[in-house]
Parts: structure tokens; C-alpha cells; sequence
């Protein structure tokens, strides 16, 4: 007989200012993932439209009862849910909440560390508290800009600072704020996207992102890509529009790039992650001029395109991404 082969949802879409990022990150996938191993759809989400894009161009709606759809006038059930929502519901736990529901696995960790990471302000002082170093950061909620102290924010984060939201990503409605009368207008930006904004410290030095992910049988931490860009930060543009240089490896020194891989690894563990999460870092200088390392943020469904971190750091690192697939699904059956 004629073994089955598994199917994979690569659960693409969202909620978000990045539903468009997503659907270019389930392409990615699609064209990486062993079409001999398995049988791929693309499941495409936007609030209560949940479809299946079939390759003929047609689409068929997604039973929310039990994820499944009729093709051919069969049912066909999914064994396994790859998540590239980029932003929510696919980054704060609740398609993970969903698929904890249903029986389903999935490829990202579970419903709280998705909403421990997605909320920049919580992760950074959960992440302190292990020791991790994260910049200073003050959060607002949407309604109490009034009750903002710039005495405190001078003394505490100091200018410049960025404004973000605290709960999105892609940068969208992040502002590079460099004197108090800026913050006003930045955290209205911010307000666009989420009902609370991350008043955070400016970090001066190389921006860097680590992809990392660990099996019953490995511990993978890939090389670091280094970010460069004329622009003010490592804004949407420079993301997806090609305004930045991407070098894989960063140029580190191999002490330092030895401290970040250890220390990606460790965040892994602390949070007891699954699938491929993305580290992004700050390198700066301490009082005696050595390089520090700051976590900038975690990304737990990082982009997936040809071009995207990621598949940057497995060609790197020698990998197939095709088999880092495989490795992940597998890994949890």
C-alpha cells in the first residue's frame, strides 16, 4: 500500500498591517517544502474568510470547525498547520489557542509565549529578568498621553528614543523620535496600530538578527546576517523595499559572534520555543569599549521569502531549507 503522505497547512494571511508580508512568506514556503513528502496548500486568513488558494487560481473555504476543506468532493484534512502570519492572529497565540482546540500541530511555540513575544514592552522585562540585556522602556496606553512626564522620559530613556507599538511588527508605526516635541505625533502613529506604544531607549551600534531552532535531536543556531541601511532605522522600506544591505555572515568578531549564538540559544531555551524563531540584536560598546550585547526584539514567525533572513542564514550555514522544514514537522510527531 502505498504510504500517505502528510498534509501541510502553511496558514498565511492575518489580521494586520502585514497581511501582504504573510502571503509572500507563504509563497516562500510553498516553493521550499518537499512537494514529495507532502501534499502543501496555502491557507489564506482574514477575519472570518478562511480559504484554501488552490494552484488552479480557484479558492474553497476552510471548515473553522475542524480545518478542513472539500476538494473533489472529498474531505481532506490537514495533519499539520505551518503559521506565517506576520502580526496577529498568527503572533500573539490566538491561531495557536485555536489549533491547541482542535488537536492540530503547528510550528510555532505555544499560545503564551506567542503573546509573551509579541508584546515588546512584557517580552523585554520578562527578558530582563533572566538577565537579558534590553534596552530602558516606558509603555502608554492609548488615552494617558496626557499623563506623560518628559522629565521622566529624558532622565529614564533619554533622547533619541523610538516610539513603537507595542504589540506589532514589520515596523509598522515605528518612529525614530530625536527631541520631546516628536513624541506627540510618533505615539499617534503608534496608536494606528495598537492600543498600547513602547517608548524605548535608542541603542547605538550594529543591528543584527540570529535564527535559531532546535530538534529532539539538534540544536541548530544559524549565522548571524548583519543589517545595514542609509535609512533612520530598519524601517518597512529598508525591510521590503530593498533600502538595506544584508550581510550573512555579520560582520562580528568570532568572540562576539560566539556570545550572540549563545545567547540565542539561551533565549530559546528560556522560552522553551519551537520551530524557527529570529533574534534581532543591537551590538553596542560598553564603558571600556567592548562589544555589548542588547536583544532588540523576537520574531517567532520571521518572514520566509527567498530573500528573508532566514533562508539568507540556512543557505549560509551550508543547510538545506527544504530539510529545516522537514526537520521541524517531524519533530513533532
Amino acid at each position: 500500500m502505498k504510504e500517505l503522505k502528510r498534509k501541510i497547512a502553511i496558514v498565511c494571511g492575518g489580521d494586520s498591517s502585514e497581511h501582504d508580508v504573510s502571503l509572500r512568506s507563504a509563497q516562500g514556503l510553498y516553493s521550499f517544502f518537499d512537494k514529495e513528502r507532502y501534499d502543501v496548500y496555502v491557507v489564506d486568513i482574514n477575519k472570518r474568510d478562511w480559504h484554501v488558494n488552490l494552484p488552479d487560481g480557484n479558492t474553497v473555504p476552510v471548515d473553522r470547525n475542524d480545518f478542513s476543506f472539500i476538494l473533489n468532493d472529498e474531505i481532506v484534512m490537514f495533519d499539520y498547520a505551518y503559521i506565517t502570519i506576520h502580526g496577529t492572529p498568527g503572533e500573539n497565540g490566538l491561531i495557536q489557542g485555536y489549533f491547541e482546540l482542535i488537536g492540530m500541530p503547528y510550528s510555532t511555540s505555544g499560545v503564551l509565549v506567542e503573546a509573551l513575544t509579541f508584546d515588546k514592552y512584557v517580552l523585554n522585562n520578562y527578558m530582563r529578568g533572566f538577565g537579558i540585556n534590553v534596552a530602558p522602556s516606558i509603555l502608554v496606553r492609548r488615552g494617558e498621553e496626557d499623563q506623560l512626564d518628559e522629565e521622566i522620559i529624558m532622565k529614564e530613556i533619554g533622547m533619541p528614543c523610538f516610539v513603537k507599538p507595542a504589540a506589532d511588527g514589520s515596523s509598522f508605526g515605528v518612529t525614530k523620535v530625536k527631541n520631546i516635541d516628536q513624541l506627540a505625533p510618533a505615539l499617534r502613529t503608534a496608536f494606528m496600530e495598537s492600543s498600547e506604544a513602547m517608548i524605548e531607549g535608542f541603542m547605538d551600534g550594529t543591528e543584527i538578527s540570529q535564527g535559531v531552532y532546535k530538534t529532539r535531536e539538534k540544536s541548530v543556531v544559524l549565522p548571524a546576517t548583519e543589517v545595514v541601511t542609509d535609512n533612520e532605522f530598519f524601517d518597512y522600506d529598508a525591510k521590503y523595499n530593498g533600502q538595506v544591505e544584508e550581510i550573512t555572515p555579520a560582520r562580528l568578531s568570532p568572540e562576539t559572534a560566539a556570545r550572540v549564538a549563545e545567547e540565542s540559544s539561551r533565549i530559546y531555551d528560556i522560552l522553551h520555543a519551537n520551530g524557527i524563531i529570529r533574534i534581532d540584536y543591537i551590538i553596542t560598546k560598553d564603558t571600556d569599549g567592548q562589544d555589548k550585547v542588547m536583544m532588540l526584539e523576537i520574531n517567532t514567525t520571521p518572514g520566509m521569502t527567498v530573500t528573508s533572513f532566514i533562508p539568507q542564514q540556512v543557505r549560509a550555514a551550508g543547510l538545506d531549507i527544504k530539510d529545516v522544514l522537514t526537520e521541524i514537522v517531524e519533530n513533532q510527531f
